[in-house]
């Protein structure tokens, strides 16, 4: 369990989320319902703001990426191709004394009801065995509720990428190696959830399935496959990488893309999957970690972090898995891999062809395909290379919306204390959010509001920062009170309209004081020139 320190700095967070407007609990005033949150004002400006980074930098920033929109109920069959009907479950134990129920592997660290300053290992009561848990929320789909009629919400956006490959392949124009993302709503039942917003039964992703050729086409077309170093970034992409190089690419590129909303490197942690900890199909997987307060410290007390994003190699196994269970090819056609096949020496042909007739034997027997048939189908898939056919591998980076937002204000979350003169000592909480991600990029304040000509240049300004920008406008109180409204809130600039404004000084008519958030600084600047000066700093 995490130290007291630590658990009074998350109860700080949580009060500071329920006080400003960030998180509140689902159907509070009903008693809430456990594992369901909702965003307030400023917790929605946040989030918005991070989807829509994310949005622009996978899809609009690329030419090898395009998005994806599908409904949260699919047909069941879906999940029972992904394997999420059968073994997408949690080991569940029932404490016969306090009547808690909980994940088998978790015991040590969750709260009993009936003794909360105690883990379940401290209440005495007799466990029943562990038993399985499938984490899927079951409905039904028409009038009749039936086994015919049962569906499911889906606990990941992944599958409908795989679903719909084909149809994006086809209408957006693309070429392995490319993507398709898709931000959206999941729903898991979890046993127990926990640490605020981290672990909730309702969520949201951001999930790229970026497509690649497999390594035996690659080594057809170019002789061989590049692989890169596993630290640092690769550099652009090229034309022979295979999928280390790849996986190792679109980790440094999520690294980055954190870094660009404030997460330094210092504030991530990186957990490579052992062999043992990968799904059968998984050839490697980075799991990007953030420090969070709650996060578990190791030998030398430092935190060791929880998941941010995973960023797997998953084989051709989901593409491959639809095409099994639908019957409807999942394959590409590669014109180059035809045109470099019918050049490759015999040897060459028939090493790659026997590599890909293992790897794809491999599969379809793990699958629970009869030997004998998986021979067969083996033999098929590898006599298409000649033809120019195989099934996409993919890199898929899996980041949770919900965690990164906690991860954002746990990071920015800072305390500024300060003694006046009389000896009195004020703590001020101040979110030092990246202006990217600021829920309000500008708070506009006319010194005093009994002065209408104040009051109306101060409305002015707002209305010429709208449409660029989450503006907010505040005259109650003293100035200085209302920055720190505005720092609790995170807002990164503060303008101020003054008599200096209005032309009391007739070489400072028309400008504004402009305060920083981190240092309160402030500076004068021309009211023309806001926009010209803010825009940067903010995207």
């Amino acid at each position: 369990m995490a130290d007291p320190k630590e658990n009074v700095q998350m109860e700080k967070i949580v009060s500071l989320c329920k006080r400003r407007g960030f998180v509140f609990q689902s159907s509070e005033i009903y008693g809430g319902i456990n594992g369901f949150w909702d965003y307030g004002p400023l917790g929605a400006e946040l989030k918005r703001n991070v989807k829509d980074l994310w949005w622009h930098a996978m899809t609009r920033q690329r030419e090898d990426v395009v998005g994806l929109e599908a409904t949260i109920i699919m047909s069941p069959a879906i999940w029972k191709a992904s394997g999420h009907v059968d073994t997408f479950s949690d080991p569940m134990i029932d404490c016969k004394t306090c009547k808690g129920r909980f994940r088998a592997d978790q015991t040590d660290e969750i709260p009993c009801p009936q003794k909360p300053s105690k883990c379940v290992n401290e209440c005495h009561g007799e466990k029943t065995a562990p038993r399985a848990f499938n984490l899927m929320f079951q409905t039904y789909v028409g009038p009749v509720q039936d086994d015919s009629a049962v569906a499911y919400l889906r606990p990941e956006t992944a599958q409908a990428i795989f679903a719909q490959f084909k149809n994006v392949e086809a209408t957006a124009r693309q070429k392995v190696p490319f993507g398709i993302a898709q931000m959206g709503k999941a729903f898991r039942n979890e046993v127990t959830p926990r640490n605020f917003t981290f672990r909730s039964r309702e969520f949201e992703q951001m999930e790229l399935e970026f497509f690649i050729k497999p390594d035996e086409a690659i080594e057809a077309i170019h002789g061989a496959v590049a692989t890169v170093p596993t630290t640092g970034h690769p550099g652009e992409p090229q034309p022979n990488w295979g999928w280390q190089a790849w996986h190792q690419y679109w980790v440094e590129e999520r690294v980055r893309f954190y870094e660009g909303i404030g997460l330094d490197r210092n504030t991530l942690a990186f957990h490579r999957q052992t062999p043992s900890e990968l799904a059968h199909y998984a050839r490697a997987c980075v799991d990007i970690l953030f420090k969070f307060p709650f996060s578990k410290r190791d030998e030398y007390g430092e935190l060791k972090g929880e998941e941010l994003e995973g960023i797997a190699a998953r084989s051709d196994f989901d593409l491959s898995q639809h095409a099994r269970f639908s019957g409807k090819p999942m394959g590409v056609f590669d014109d180059d891999l035809r045109a470099a096949w019918g050049k490759l020496p015999k040897e060459k042909a028939d090493d790659l062809w026997r590599r890909y007739y293992d790897n794809r034997k491999g599969y379809l027997e793990r699958s629970g395909v009869a030997p004998e048939a998986a021979a067969k189908q083996a033999t098929d898939d590898a006599n298409g290379l000649a033809k120019g056919q195989y099934v996409p591998h993919v890199i898929e980076p899996s980041a949770g919306v919900d965690r990164l937002i906690l991860a954002l204000i746990a990071n920015a979350y800072s305390e500024s204390s300060k003694t006046d003169e009389k000896g009195q000592t004020e703590t001020r909480v101040i979110l030092r959010f990246h202006p990217r991600v600021a829920p309000i990029k500008v708070g506009v304040l006319p010194l005093v509001k009994n002065k209408p000509e104040l009051v109306a240049k101060a409305l002015a300004v707002r209305d010429l920062l709208r449409p660029w920008m989450n503006v907010y406008y505040d005259e109650s109180g003293a100035v200085g009170r209302r920055y720190a409204r505005q720092d609790e809130a995170g807002t990164p600039f503060c303008v101020t309209i003054d008599f200096d404004t209005l032309g009391e000084k007739p070489e400072l008519l028309d400008t504004v004081t402009l305060r920083h958030r981190d240092d309160g600084r402030q500076e004068r600047l021309a009211i023309r020139d806001l926009v010209n000066w803010l825009l940067p700093q903010i995207r």
